[in-house]
């Protein structure tokens, strides 16, 4: 029977670019759409759920960040200039003296003079350097790789992220169904009773029964309305977390389940690669990032080049002679210079941390090739599990037509032979609670076949198929 509970999200992936397009990927963001006046379909149901919760829209961004990662990284090719103006008031006393590199005592030029003064002078300075790193070993290309990798998780945790709330809204509207039929039938149930009561209660009025016949059908209409009232409140619940899957928690809708209760057979779902499940797809794109971010390490042990030129200029309002000058002076660029030339640096001792973070990348690059291999061993149970729940599901589904005919036969020959004197008002109520069970089962029946072919479409890491299915089914089309 089809129990009402939510779907283990994580356990069921599938690749659901093909169903909403890769546009997201590149740069448009889904936008919320506006909830339909008819009730849903489940594939609609679907459509308006990765238009709308809020874990697909904030997913998709990221791909969209990671997309623009790649392309900063690109930038370290291009060269980089920096300009510069300045200008200040300070003193002009200088000293001789080495000062190692720092940033606190800012750097004076000029001659040694020999007086002191606390008089200040004007100071400008103005350039503009270009820099260039004409080769580089290929460390900058392997910095692109490993942004290129982090781009292909996250379009692979997107995929898996749609999977999610893909699998969500297909199991809570099946949730959503059955809790429908279960109210359905309950009601159904309710009506019986009633009229059975009404009938007992005439009978026992004209002496024609005895009276602990109609406390017992009384009874058994008060237990069948609590019935309903329960089939009643978790219908109500399941349509809460319904909402709240298509991102619009508060709000009613209404389901339109029609094709899933058709009689037709449901065929089942076709073997497909489980290499290409977003499961998989995201273990794999760990392992190529890990891989990419050793490969950068293995570029780095190199010199660095960079060819560099400067135009720059500097005034100064301090003469030569020590004299000072006077108003604005300093604030003009005085002396003007160019310059080029090619810089080589090269970090020696540099060796012992590389060759360790090399170490560590390995070991995280084993470890993420033995994830990959354990989420392709449970990606391979899980299909069989689906394929073994589809093949009972079918078994049930042809049973259960049967098991209703007899429930409702009996019913009917039970509730005569009660009116004849024949039988007990035991007889009639455990006849009606047969019949009750019956409904229930033949009805969820075939949407539990729906939910096993969904296990099989997940377990594969194809959605397509099972929407197919959907929409090809009697009165599935719009």
């Amino acid at each position: 029977m089809l129990t009402i509970r939510s779907v283990r999200l994580r356990q069921f992936a599938v690749w659901l670019l093909s169903v909403v397009g890769c546009g997201a990927i590149h740069g448009v963001a889904q936008q919320p759409g506006k909830l339909p006046d008819k009730p849903l379909t489940l594939d609609q149901a679907i459509d308006f759920a990765l238009a709308n919760y809020p874990a697909v829209r904030a997913s998709i961004q990221r791909a969209n960040a990671s997309r623009e990662a790649v392309s900063l990284s690109r930038t370290a090719y291009l060269p980089r200039t920096d300009l510069l103006w300045q200008f200040n008031r300070g003193t002009r006393n200088n000293i001789f003296g080495l000062l190692l590199p720092q940033s606190v005592v800012p750097p004076i030029s000029g001659p040694v003079l020999p007086g002191t003064s606390d008089r200040g002078v004007w100071g400008s300075a103005g350039g503009i350097l270009l820099s260039w790193e004409p080769f580089d070993f290929g460390y900058r290309g392997a910095n692109v790789d490993v942004a290129k990798a982090g781009q292909n998780r996250a379009n692979a945790e997107l995929s898996l992220t749609r999977l999610d709330v893909a699998a969500a809204v297909a199991d809570s509207f099946l949730a959503l169904a059955a809790a429908e039929q279960q109210v359905n039938a309950a009601q159904a149930d309710v009506d019986r009773r009633q009229v059975l009561a009404t009938s007992v209660h005439t009978l026992v009025n004209q002496e024609l029964r005895p009276g602990a016949d109609a406390s017992r059908a009384d009874a058994e209409l008060s237990a069948a309305k609590i019935q309903l009232i329960r089939a009643q409140q978790v219908q109500r619940e399941n349509e809460a977390i319904f909402t709240q899957l298509l991102g619009i928690a508060g709000d009613h809708v209404g389901i339109d389940p029609t094709s899933l209760l058709h009689e037709a057979a449901v065929p089942g779902i076709g073997s497909f690669s489980l290499t290409n499940h977003p499961a998989a797809l995201v273990a794999n794109s760990n392992l190529f990032e890990a891989r990419a971010r050793e490969n950068v390490l293995s570029k780095s042990y190199f010199p660095r080049f960079n060819l560099q030129g400067s135009f720059y200029g500097r005034g100064s309002g301090a003469n030569p002679d020590g004299s000072f000058g006077t108003g604005t002076d300093g604030l003009n660029l005085m002396r003007r210079n160019w310059a080029v030339g090619l810089t080589a640096t090269f970090s020696v001792l540099d060796f012992p941390s590389l060759h360790l973070k090399k170490e560590i990348e390995k070991a995280n690059e084993r470890a993420q090739e033995a994830e990959y291999q354990r989420t392709l061993q449970n990606l391979t149970a899980q299909s069989e599990r689906a394929k073994a729940a589809y093949d009972s599901a079918v078994l049930i589904s042809q049973n259960t037509p049967i098991e209703l005919q007899a429930a409702q036969l009996g019913e009917t020959q039970a509730t005569a032979r009660y009116k004849a004197g024949l039988a007990p008002i035991v007889e009639v109520a455990e006849a009606q609670r047969l019949l009750l069970q019956a409904e229930i089962e033949d009805n969820l029946a075939r949407l539990t076949v729906w939910r096993a072919t969904l296990g099989q479409a997940l377990a594969q890491g194809d959605l397509q198929p099972f929407l197919d299915l959907v929409r090809k089914a009697p009165g599935g089309g719009h």
